[in-house]
């Protein structure tokens, strides 16, 4: 039978149409308590399918995880929006099917002449020793042999310290979740599935979680999620019930979060209006005030006077005040919305001065005149406000693209890859992404299907592989590949911080911007070396 075999590291796809590889051995490099993934490939060259069982064992111990890795359709591939080179993997197969999908399955039925991989996931015992030690990956045909590989994971004498000082948020779409499983928002049925879904992304190194307390007002006029139950008092006032609020601050820190976003107050693009805030919770769409109400009327002001000490109380009660974290308007870009935005920033001064503000904004005169307090740039500006010696967060949305650092369906993943050595080589306060589980046609609550869709029908503004990095499951979230390496790839950022590298090291000087720096995985994999061994002494 010609099935041919072999193991590859997670630094390339493997598409139905890739050539065979014959590799010579394959040997890993990590920490004691680190995370590391490799692929088992095989291509089968006879005239009828078969089905194929792919099993892996470790050390007496070790977690190792096997996943088949699926293919979806990609219409196209995703246009620079950028000069420079277009930098995409997979240019010889898209538009076509990529590997993406993480599939809980160690089968499958392999047809002839094409190629397949499962991703192997391997997690050391709690006591496990430096050295090197072997993972055992076992290929079985149907009615035939067993094919042994082997792969040597040597740990190195080092325990990485969580990650201190630098916070990761993606925006978390309840309402998404809502209606993929058919599930009334906040009912008791909504609770272990949205659960499932906090627990993948604080899972994978995140640990600042979006807090819908009223609808978030992004993208589009959303299905109301407002965990916040507002009543009118009959009196002008407002009465507010925290009940829900405080059950998804409890969820999210059960499951490892530890920092907090609020909802912005003011509307998307423009600070024009007062965002859509429902009477209890929505679940008749009855809304407080019309949606062309403006942002500084003075229904909203009296609204925000009664909400804001009501907020602060709450943080104070669950003593997370110094881990929330909150906004004015999200990407404000024309003078006239920066007009906007200085008035509703007064307004938050005026009415809660113990609110610090953080925004994704990339007109450095933000900055530069303090009109936030952290500002948040795209990538393609991030530098400048260090070298400015501006503190901010940095983050990147649809693009930019080309020669730049993204996550998308033909991002190379060795540039995936490289998100942990690029976000410590600036002393930046974080990084946030829009999009975590984005199932939607683009600005509109009509769910798409994600396993055949991922540009929210909005190519090319809106790129394939932007708006999500989980596929929805039965019961909960489904991994991407692009999400696994990138969760790895924040794993260098604490191997960095646990040795207290200089950000200005003589390993980091290739890393010159967003844009600029090595995209190929043998220097990620030189320099981690590198690094081990000063670890190793």
């Amino acid at each position: 039978m010609a099935l041919k075999t072999w193991l590859s590291a997670t630094s390339m796809r493997w598409y139905p149409r890739s050539e065979t590889k014959v590799y010579r051995g394959l040997e890993l490099d990590a920490a004691l308590n680190e995370q590391i993934s490799l692929q088992a490939c095989v291509c089968l060259r006879e005239a009828s399918p078969r089905k194929i069982r792919v099993d892996a064992t470790g050390p007496e111990g070790w977690t190792v995880r096997v996943r088949r890795v699926g293919y979806v359709p990609v219409r196209h591939l995703n246009t620079a929006l950028a000069q420079g080179p277009l930098e995409v993997e997979g240019e010889d197969f898209l538009p076509g099917f990529a590997p993406d999908p993480l599939l809980d399955e160690n089968e499958c039925l392999l047809a002839p002449d094409e190629t397949h991989a499962f991703w192997v996931t391997i997690r050391p015992a709690a006591d496990a020793r430096p050295g090197l030690h072997r993972i055992r990956v076992g290929i079985t045909p149907e009615e035939g042999k067993e094919r042994v590989l082997q792969a040597g994971v040597r740990l190195h004498d080092i325990r990485l310290a969580p990650r201190s000082d630098f916070r990761i948020t993606h925006w978390f779409y309840a309402d998404a979740i809502s209606d993929w499983y058919g599930v009334k928002p906040f009912s008791e049925a909504f609770w272990p599935v949205c659960g499932a879904y906090i627990d993948n992304y604080a899972g994978h190194g995140l640990d600042t979680l979006y807090v819908p307390v009223f609808t978030p007002p992004l993208d589009g006029v959303k299905r109301p999620t407002q965990l916040l139950r507002v009543d009118e008092d009959g009196n002008g006032g407002y009465v507010f019930d925290w009940t829900d609020v405080k059950r998804w601050i409890d969820l999210a820190r059960s499951c490892g979060i530890t920092h907090f976003e609020w909802t912005h107050p003011f509307t998307q693009w423009g600070v024009k209006h007062a965002i859509r805030i429902y009477a209890g919770q929505g679940h008749d769409e009855q809304l407080l005030w019309p949606p062309d109400t403006p942002a500084l009327s003075p229904v909203y002001r009296r609204f925000l006077a009664a909400f804001l000490p009501e907020l602060r109380a709450f943080l104070e009660r669950e003593n997370i005040m110094d881990a929330s974290m909150f906004h004015v308007s999200d990407e404000p870009h024309s003078e006239a919305d920066k007009a906007n935005y200085i008035a509703a920033r007064n307004l938050l001064k005026e009415l809660a001065p113990w609110m610090k503000t953080m925004d994704a904004l990339t007109d450095i005169d933000y900055g530069r005149q303090g009109l936030t307090d952290i500002p948040v740039p795209s990538i393609s500006r991030a530098v400048q406000f260090f070298r400015e010696g501006i503190e901010s967060w940095c983050y990147y949305c649809c693009g930019p693209r080309g020669a730049y650092l993204n996550r998308l369906m033909d991002t190379p993943l060795a540039k995936i890859a490289m998100h942990g050595f690029l976000f410590y080589r600036w002393p930046f306060k974080g990084f946030l992404h829009w999009g975590y589980n984005y199932w939607y046609r683009s600005q509109t609550r009509t769910l798409i299907d994600p396993f055949c869709v991922q540009d929210a029908e909005a190519w090319p503004g809106w790129a394939s592989g932007d708006p999500f990095v989980v596929y929805p499951g039965p019961k909960g979230p489904i991994d991407s590949l692009r999400w696994e390496v990138f969760a790895e790839a924040l794993q260098d950022y604490r191997l960095l911080q646990t040795l207290d590298l200089p950000r200005d090291h003589a390993l980091l000087r290739g890393l010159r911007d967003f844009d600029s720096f090595p995209k190929r995985a043998d220097w990620r994999r030189r320099t981690r070396k590198a690094l081990f061994a000063m670890a190793d002494g």
